[in-house]
């Protein structure tokens, strides 16, 4: 996961500045089935903090210890972690271990390709046989070259590459200003999306009064800006003003975002698009398609707090194409 990777890169920089060692940890393969996928990575410092997880807790202890000696030798390593008898996962992890003391080259083209918001890839260098050496390793590709994560790395010949697509940060647009934004900011952002509260010019809060949201824009729904909402990013329509919900919809209509939701009854949601289309008769059905209302998943939600997780429980069926079921319904395995 993208974001992720960005507090990775946030811890990392802030170790390199006090003079900490450092060593990233990707699981680079799996035999059978773990808690997370391949592509998964944490941070670990000599001083015994760590920066994400590749598991549910058990298999972190022994990263650590089999980090001492990078710390040591600053040599990479391969480990395997035999979950079968100890996780309840039948499964083997295959997990890279390397120093990582990224350049200014690096680091310029990350915060780059972050901004941007700009795809980009990851290749883990590795092999399955447990040892250490200097030609296994990790780096992001950029316009076709691989920064490394480590100076000097260039990987060996005959080895097995595990390449990860990263996709921008999901974002979340938080339109309204209400008690139930600040709950939907604060669930989304222990998920990891980068929030945006857009208020009315007249609110009296301010970002303090959202922790976790990233922006906090106080304006009209004709100053809204349209060039960052993407196909990475969702929008929940929340003013509790009908007249303001139509505005903000008028000012969507010519863009993308993966998810628009709408507070309220299905009636108001009918009342709004009808507004809506006579209007903008143009307006395309892939729009329309786009717009969800009533905000949310049928789990019986009644508070605030819960009604936030059945929204981004909907987002996020939305954004990995899944028809939401009990996973003991389902006849295939948890991931497909």
């Amino acid at each position: 996961m993208t974001h992720e990777l960005i507090k990775i890169m946030e811890a990392c920089e802030l170790a390199q500045e006090k003079g900490i060692g450092a060593a990233l940890a990707t699981v680079v393969a799996l035999e059978g089935s773990s808690y997370r996928r391949p592509g998964v990575r944490m941070l670990l410092l000599e001083n015994g903090k760590m920066t994400g997880a590749v598991s549910g807790g058990c298999v972190e202890k022994e990263i650590f210890r089999q980090t001492e000696s990078v710390f040591k030798t600053l040599v990479p390593k391969m480990m395997t972690y035999d979950g079968r008898y100890r996780l309840g996962c039948e499964g083997i992890l295959y997990i890279l271990i390397e120093p990582i003391d990224p350049d200014n080259t690096f680091l310029a083209a990350f915060r780059e390709i972050i901004r941007l918001r700009q795809p980009f890839t990851v290749a883990s260098h590795y092999s399955k046989n447990e040892g250490t050496g200097l030609q296994i390793g990790s780096g992001i590709l950029s316009q076709g070259v691989l920064l490394p994560v480590r100076p000097g790395f260039s990987p060996g010949p005959d080895l097995e590459v595990f390449s990860q697509v990263m996709k921008p940060a999901f974002k979340l647009l938080i339109i309204g200003a209400e008690h139930d934004a600040v709950q939907l900011c604060a669930f989304a952002s222990l998920t990891g999306w980068e929030v945006i509260i857009i208020a009315p010019p007249t609110e009296e809060k301010n970002s303090k009064d959202f922790p976790g949201c990233r922006e906090f824009f106080a304006l009209l729904p004709d100053d809204l800006s349209l060039s960052a909402i993407d196909s990475q990013t969702a929008v929940v329509i929340m003013t509790h003003n009908y007249a303001k919900d139509l505005q903000f919809l008028l000012r969507l209509r010519d863009v993308q975002p993966i998810y628009i939701g709408l507070l309220g009854p299905a009636k108001r949601r009918e009342k709004l698009l009808a507004e809506l289309m006579d209007r903008d008769p143009d307006l395309s059905l892939d729009f329309l398609d786009r717009v969800h209302g009533p905000a949310g998943l049928n789990i019986g939600a009644e508070t605030p707090q819960e009604i936030a997780i059945a929204i981004l429980a909907e987002i996020l069926s939305v954004i990995r194409d899944q028809e939401p079921m009990p996973l003991r319904d389902k006849p295939s395995s948890i991931h497909n």
